[in-house]
Parts: C-alpha cells; structure tokens; sequence
C-alpha cells in the first residue's frame, strides 16, 4: 500500500473515530451457552458475535462463553436478570421456569419431527408464547435452533416403555423431561450436563438421553452399549436477548440482531440435520447397538400418566401445536 494510500486509510478510521466512534461507544455484550465449542450453537453464535459488530459498523462486540464458562443453563438463564450475562441459548424448558405455558413444546411427542417444530416456530401460537415469555420477564427471544429429536443412551437393551421400569436415568431437572422415563417406571437423577459422562462411566446412572448430535459431541458413546431411538422430544435451544440490553437497543438495532440470530440458527439447524442423518451409523460402527422402538407404546403411557396441567401447560396450545401443517421428514 502506497503512503498515499495508507493515509486515507487512517484519516477515514480517525474520522469514523471522532464521528459516529464518539457519538455511540463501543459496547462489550456476553453471550453465554453450556454446549461444546465444536458444536453448531457455539460456532453460529460465533459467526453471529462477527456479523453482529459487522453490521453495527462495531458498535457492539460480543464475546460467546461455551461450555458452562459462565454457569449452567439455570445460571445463565438467572444472570440474563442480574446482568451477569447479555445473551443466551438455552431451552424452552428453562424459559418455562419463568413462563410455564411455554414448555409446553416439551410434552412429550408433542412434535411429529423437526419440521413439524420448524413450521410452530413461524406459527401464532409460537407467538402468543413468546410474547407470554417477554411480557413475564422483559427478556427477548430472537430465534429458534433445532436442537435434535432425544434418544435414549443405556446399557442395557429398550424395545418397549415397560423395558425402562427401574433404570436408573440422568434427566435434567425439569419436569417436561421427566415425564417419558418417570411415567416408563424409571429412576431419574438430575445430575448436571458437565458431570453426565463421570456418572455413565461410574455406574451413578446407566443411561440417559439426549439428541444424536449431543452423545457425539460429549463421548457418551464410549460409556454407553445402547441407543433407543425414542424420539420422545423434539428439542430446540431459544437464543434469549436481557431485558436490559434489549431496552437500549435501537429499533434498528433490534432488527439487526433478529436477523442475525435468526440467520445463525437456521445454520446451525441445517447442520444438525445433516449430522444426525450420519450419526446412527457412526455409532453402528462404534459398536453400539441402535434400535428402533414402538414410539405409540411410549406416547400413550405418557398421556395415561401425566397430565398437562401438571407442569403448568395448556392443553389448548398443545392442541394449536398439533393442527400445525408441516412437511413430513425427508
């Protein structure tokens, strides 16, 4: 570059400086998950921080925390109110701590497949939810990624729901997660996400359950001899702006950052969609045995045993849910 050059290029970044620089500070956000820094919802949050500044001219600039850094998902979803946190992925169930009706998306089979979650996603009664959601706690949901249709890891064989009675089973602490295996006859331990792996290795629990790209992503394939494919819940992660931030943003702004999170998750979706088309032959290959189950014979002991109004849902928006048209999965 000539010194001609060079020049213009630092008087039009002093000018940017002492213009639109001095006129609104740069602001530092963090954005906070509890997954891998490998997995999808780390790097499109990445992509996003970078398009974020891009497209803010650097106005904000945003560090992304993987892997619990920040807390776990209760924490997180607590600091987006105490300020410790800006921005977040994390589940509807933990959405429903604040706003019951919005787990509701947790009953199990609710969702026929991922598209069926894709297609309520753009739906009214998505957005009756989310409104439910922000009119509660003043925290903005933007997006919504595909998380995975959950399985069930164990070490012994399930054909059938009868075929859990007894197991022991790590489930997160939420109720809607409860359901499937309690209403099987299991025996669930709430141990937390990090500590899923040390458990399945010392016996604590012999099983658990979570998508395919999940027991990928944190080995518990090499502590597991099974994969059930339950299919009991179709599961998504919110990405979740703070009351706080979302009240300084500017409308564009605001624009701004519904499109770049919607943007990263419809990324992040598309490649766990691809990967979980590889994964039951990865584990194949891995030695464990992937079955198949009677997935009505699950679904009809979870409506026989409990009931929506127990975890604080709506069985008219289950109902919405239901009648929502999708494509049927490739």
């Amino acid at each position: 570059m000539t010194t001609v050059k060079w020049s213009a290029v630092v008087a039009a970044v002093l000018g940017f400086a002492i213009t639109g620089g001095a006129a609104q500070a740069q602001t530092k956000l963090k954005w906070a998950h509890v997954y891998e820094p490998n997995e999808p919802f780390h790097t499109q949050s990445v992509w996003a921080a970078g398009e974020l500044a891009k497209r803010t001219n650097g106005r904000y600039t945003i560090d992304v925390y993987p892997s619990s850094q920040l807390g776990k998902e209760t924490d997180i979803n607590q600091g987006l109110s105490l300020g410790s946190v800006d921005m977040i992925i994390s589940g509807s169930s933990f959405a429903a701590r604040s706003y019951p009706p919005i787990g509701v998306t947790y009953y199990p089979y609710v969702f026929r497949d991922a598209n069926h979650l894709l297609a309520y996603t753009k739906s009214d009664v998505f957005k009756e939810l989310a409104k439910g959601y922000t009119d509660k706690t003043g925290h903005q949901i933007l997006a919504v990624t595909y998380y995975g249709a959950r399985h069930t890891s164990s070490n012994k064989p399930i054909k059938t729901c009868a075929d859990m009675k007894g197991l022991k089973i790590r489930v997160p602490d939420v109720p809607a997660y409860l359901a499937m295996p309690r209403a099987c006859g299991a025996n669930t331990a709430p141990i937390a996400f990090a500590e899923v792996y040390l458990a399945l290795q010392n016996g604590t629990v012999e099983a658990q359950e979570n998508p395919l790209t999940t027991i990928e992503a944190k080995k518990f394939y090499e502590v597991q001899k099974h994969i059930a494919l339950t299919g009991h819940i179709v599961d998504h992660l919110n990405t979740v702006v703070s009351a706080n931030l979302w009240k300084k943003l500017s409308d564009e702004d605001k624009k701004i950052f519904s499109e770049v999170a919607q943007e990263a998750a419809a990324r992040a979706t598309a490649e766990i969609q691809a990967k979980e088309k590889e994964l039951v032959g990865f584990f194949k290959d891995k030695g464990l045995t992937v079955s198949e189950v009677d997935k009505e014979d699950f679904k009809q002991n979870v409506l026989k045993n409990v009931t929506f109004e127990s975890f604080g849902y709506r069985k008219a928006d289950y109902d919405k849910i239901q009648a929502i048209k999708s494509e049927p999965a490739l």
